[in-house]
């Protein structure tokens, strides 16, 4: 038998196992194995050869329940759960193994250790690795080995299952507490039905600490499992006789939790009437004889508990709360002097009832009709007439608009009337801070790309690329998302990862991709008719992306060069990336030789896939689009390690690459002229590359983004999902030519 077994159990949530299944592979000692009870994809991320077991759990498998199978799996003498979502410090599995193999086995003997209570540290989307509050407790236990009676405080340890190991016996004999049941209850019932505990001063955990946003909202019952756990362990103690002292701490620990919880905001009236109620009848059917309450607003609170006075706790609560705005009021008057009318006028647009029938549309900060907002609204009229979009578009590009089109001019006096009023508002970025998510309001966030690069909080260990990015304002505004439109299941999990919220992901394909499968021939040819790209040539488009590390836009290709070498057959469409917009083109010099056409703004950028026989890039998101079209794909990185360095990736694009790869203009030159681009080695890295990432894209996406979200249709009546391998791309510019 070994001496521990790690078990990694539950749901893999927003992204979170491998990093969990990193932290534990890397440090097995001997002694020990892993049991791999996780929901998701469970492959250990490192190899440990004959000590690790992965079992295959049905997706529907509960925490509680995953964390049962592991344990029962386990050959280990001690018991260590992890739950997926968090990690194990360095060191902390040899410093657990060396504990519990100096305890004695004396298995029936009573009064030996049964738990090892040990430290944890805590971790946020914006921390890592804050201490806990159980140091001092831990400390006051010592090494030693105690009752419950001898230090009661142990009760106060925050109750997880991942800071403290069991002998396996031990939670054997009591499977029907500690196994599936809730982990708080199993954490603090271990501690009463031991026969003794010990404590380790190590820090074995790293708890992450999700976003209560991103989290399902609580349903009644769960809200009031609180009190019934804490009822249990009551009645636990009383029938094994446990003296006072735990008990008297249980009852302390008890009070304050569930006036923590009913003080809470969010937490439906009724529902929170409900709570307090049944607190109050534990608080009252537990309290130990002799009980005295704390002193200060503490102990107002639990007379008002103890005497089920919902509405004057409430009363009480008001009163602390008006004292403290007003101070903060005070101290903010200041600021708030010359409130502007603008914000008098939006905050009485809010109070006024929702427009069902008004959409609003933005992309790319307010640029104008384009992207995911612009296919979707294109299908809007189509579907949903009834319903009136209007363009959010700054003032440079209202001219551009087409004519006709209903729009408003951010700040002004109509902006802010019809971002009150608006049922819908469609972005593919967020809007700003100060609109307001009205309940009865839908946001969708259709997103613009596919992230290779890390986004949202993952970009908080790349200060080159996060440079003045706000992350709490950031979550605030991804709060305010009802729907996420994805175009593949690997950005369903990094959006999941980058920006943690409640919201709905739509595995729907991304709408913009839609013309991909929809343009004709005459289409593909009219395009190349307003490019200027004679028949018979061969364009070849190259779409870099900007660097965090880069000013301003020099092409890393000499072009003219390139150019030269590919020969008069061939020319490139350059579309430097928007970001390096308003200044004067790199490419200016250029133009005259008729090889070389700057599309930097041209728009949409669709149309210049759709005229290109191949794409050239190097880490812009247009390659996971372009895709869809089944046509050459070349990753020009002559700076890979750079880009990765400054702005961190989420896969090893060298690795799995839609193409070939050239790591500088000598090997570019060489794909390009020798045939190698349209390979069979290219093709088939593309129809991977496909596979993976255009999952979802089926010319279908904006018909099924209406159908759910504006038409109220259910997910079993849209249009389902075309596999990869028979869907009919557009025509290819060959094709289109009749060649």
């Amino acid at each position: 038998m070994r001496e521990l077994s790690v078990i990694v159990y539950g749901r893999d949530v927003q992204g979170h196992l491998a990093d969990c299944l990193d932290s534990v592979t890397g440090q097995i000692p001997d002694g020990a194995e892993l049991i791999v009870a996780a929901v998701g994809d469970p492959a250990p991320a490192a190899d440990v050869p004959g000590r690790v077991t992965v079992l295959a759990l049905p997706d529907a498998t509960s925490d509680e329940d995953a964390r049962a199978a592991g344990g029962e799996r386990a050959c280990g003498a001690w018991l260590f759960f992890v739950h997926a979502k968090d990690r194990v410090p360095a060191g902390a599995l040899r410093a657990l193994r060396d504990r519990v193999a100096e305890l004695p086995d004396d298995a029936g003997r009573a009064g030996r250790v049964d738990v090892v209570l040990a430290d944890h540290v805590r971790s946020t989307w914006h921390t890592s690795g804050v201490p806990g509050p159980d140091a001092r407790h831990l400390a006051e236990a010592g090494p030693r080995d105690l009752t419950l009676a001898e230090c009661p405080d142990l009760l106060r340890v925050t109750p997880l299952l991942g800071n403290r190991a069991l002998r396996a016996t031990f939670w054997r004999a009591h499977r029907d507490r500690l196994a599936a049941t809730d982990e708080r209850f199993a954490a603090r019932a271990a501690l009463v039905l031991a026969d003794r505990v010990t404590a380790l001063q190590e820090v074995v955990l790293d708890e992450r600490r999700l976003r209560a946003a991103s989290l399902p909202p609580l349903t009644p019952e769960q809200h009031y499992a609180a009190v019934g756990q804490y009822d249990g362990l009551q009645r636990l103690m009383a029938d094994r006789g446990t003296p006072a002292g735990p008990r008297t701490v249980l009852y302390d620990v008890m009070a304050t939790d569930c006036m923590r919880i009913v003080a809470r905001a969010g937490m439906p009236e009724p529902v929170a009437r409900e709570f307090f109620h049944r607190a109050s009848r534990a608080a009252v059917a537990w309290r130990p004889e002799g009980y005295r309450r704390p002193a200060g607003p503490e102990g107002v609170r639990r007379r008002l508990l103890e005497e089920d006075a919902y509405s004057r706790y409430r009363a009480f609560q008001s009163v602390n709360h008006r004292r403290r705005d007003l101070q903060s009021a005070v101290r903010g008057r200041k600021r708030q002097v010359g409130a502007k009318v603008r914000d008098l006028r939006y905050r009485r647009d809010l109070r006024r009832p929702v427009d069902p029938s008004l959409a609003v549309f933005s992309a790319y900060w307010d640029r104008g009709i384009a992207c995911n907002p612009g296919a979707i609204a294109a299908k809007l009229a189509e579907l949903a007439p009834g319903i009136r979009p209007v363009w959010v578009v700054t003032p440079a590009g209202v001219p551009l608009l087409p004519p006709g089109t209903d729009h408003v001019v951010p700040g002004s006096r109509r902006y802010w009337e019809v971002m009150a009023r608006a049922k819908y508002l469609v972005n593919n970025v967020n809007f700003p801070n100060a609109v307001a998510k009205r309940p009865d309001a839908i946001h969708v966030q259709t997103h613009h790309g596919t992230p290779l690069k890390r986004m949202g909080l993952d970009q908080i260990e790349y200060p080159t690329a996060s440079k003045g990015l706000d992350f709490r304002q950031l979550l605030s505004r991804v709060d305010k998302w009802d729907y996420s439109v994805t175009s593949n299941s690997h950005s369903t999990r990094m959006w999941e990862h980058a920006y943690p919220s409640h919201y709905v992901p739509l595995e729907y394909g991304y709408p913009r991709n839609d013309v991909y499968y929809r343009a004709t021939a005459a289409d593909i040819r009219a395009v190349r008719d307003r490019l200027g790209i004679a028949p018979g040539r061969r364009a070849v488009l190259y779409a870099p992306t900007h660097r965090d590390y880069e000013a301003s836009w020099t092409p890393r290709l000499d072009l003219a060069a390139l150019a030269e070498r590919l020969g008069d057959d061939t020319v490139l469409l350059v579309r430097g990336h928007y970001f390096y917009g308003g200044g004067a083109s790199p490419l200016a010099g250029l133009r005259r030789t008729g090889r070389v056409i700057d599309v930097s703004t041209y728009d949409p950028v669709e149309e210049l896939a759709l005229a290109a026989d191949a794409l050239v890039t190097d880490y812009s998101s247009i390659m996971f689009d372009y895709a869809n079209l089944d046509r050459p794909i070349v990753i020009y990185a002559d700076d890979w390690e750079m880009y990765a360095k400054t702005r961190g990736v989420y896969f090893d694009l060298m690795a799995q690459a839609p193409g070939h790869v050239a790591r500088s203009q000598a090997e570019l030159t060489g794909i390009l002229t020798s045939g190698a681009w349209r390979d069979e080695a290219s093709g088939k890295a593309r129809a991977a590359f496909r596979r993976r990432f255009c999952e979802f894209d089926d010319g279908r996406a904006a018909e099924r983004v209406v159908r759910r979200v504006f038409l109220g249709e259910s997910e079993s009546s849209l249009p389902p999902v075309v596999p990869v391998d028979e869907r009919v791309p557009a025509p290819t510019p060959e094709e289109a030519a009749g060649r």
